[in-house]
């Protein structure tokens, strides 16, 4: 498979394209705005005006969206992935989004011949940028493995987790434990201003312990920093965070820290910050 469709070249997608391209793959796009995507289309990438110029006659097609809602734009109707590509594809929704929209995307494409796989990803745009990407795969077994070579181009921990939907499920469990993990986190540095210690060096000293996480080491620094940009919007967190606990309350379970930290989040958007990186979460604290 060396022909592939991608929709949705955005933060990540951009750095998934070029490491497509680097490793081979004859890469078409598709998003909204060409003028964000000059840069990939001087590197190689062959663009598009549309969805269905974009997947039709490719033997795979990558979608990496923002919203449930985009998800369901690019895949149904006349002009969607569905009706155009081709019997025998194999399509790849990378969008964090629910299981529920995955498994009805796959039982639409079973029905054509198509075969689908839910694969959301975790890493952010330092793992996309370096081919690092935890990639959690769900659907048919048999359809994984053809697709290996095309994971192996973006990620390193590339995991098959089930039948459809599965995928979604392991990156709502992923995102439930970050929620812990980067308020931690930003309580700590908190802590460690109100009682005046120099948080680079408290950072230093238990970011190999015990508490130490990715997030301590990696968003930690980008706060000590001031450093707010978006490796992950805060915006496309409230969203995987609200899939999660609608998921949450369908089995009855009251995950706290989960609806602790959404509310902590969702007080920041509606406070402008939708735009920052997730790392601002410490911002919370300011009020």
């Amino acid at each position: 498979m060396k022909n592939i469709g991608f929709i949705g070249v955005g933060i990540m997608g951009k750095s998934m394209v070029r490491n497509l391209i680097k490793n081979g793959f004859n890469v078409s796009v598709y998003t909204r705005t060409k003028s964000k995507i000059l840069d990939v289309i001087d590197e190689g990438a062959i663009w598009c005006d549309s969805i269905k110029s974009c997947v039709e006659n490719k033997d795979a097609v990558i979608t990496i969206v923002g919203y449930p809602k985009d998800v369901d734009e690019v895949y149904f109707g006349s002009d969607g992935i569905i009706e155009n590509v081709k019997r025998g594809a194999y399509v790849i929704d990378m969008t964090t989004t629910s299981p529920v929209q995955s498994k009805k995307i796959y039982a639409e494409a079973k029905q054509r011949g198509i075969f689908t796989l839910d694969a959301p990803v975790s890493g952010g745009d330092a793992g996309a940028k370096a081919g690092t990407l935890s990639i959690m795969v769900g659907g048919d077994e048999e359809a994984f493995k053809s697709c290996k070579d095309i994971f192996a181009a973006m990620g390193t921990n590339v995991i098959y987790e089930g039948g459809a939907g599965y995928g979604q499920h392991t990156k709502m469990a992923n995102q439930i434990a970050l929620a812990g993990a980067i308020a931690g986190t930003s309580e700590a540095i908190i802590y460690a201003q109100k009682v005046g210690l120099d948080v680079g060096t408290m950072l230093e000293s238990i970011s190999k312990g015990a508490a130490g996480s990715w997030q301590m080491t990696n968003n930690g620094q980008n706060i000590l920093k001031g450093n707010y940009n978006p490796g992950f919007f805060i915006k496309h967190y409230v969203k995987d965070l609200l899939i999660a606990a609608d998921e949450a309350s369908n089995t009855n379970l009251d995950l706290r820290v989960l609806n602790n930290v959404l509310a902590m989040y969702k007080a920041l958007e509606e406070r402008g910050m939708g735009d920052l990186g997730t790392q601002a979460l410490v911002k919370y604290f300011d009020e």
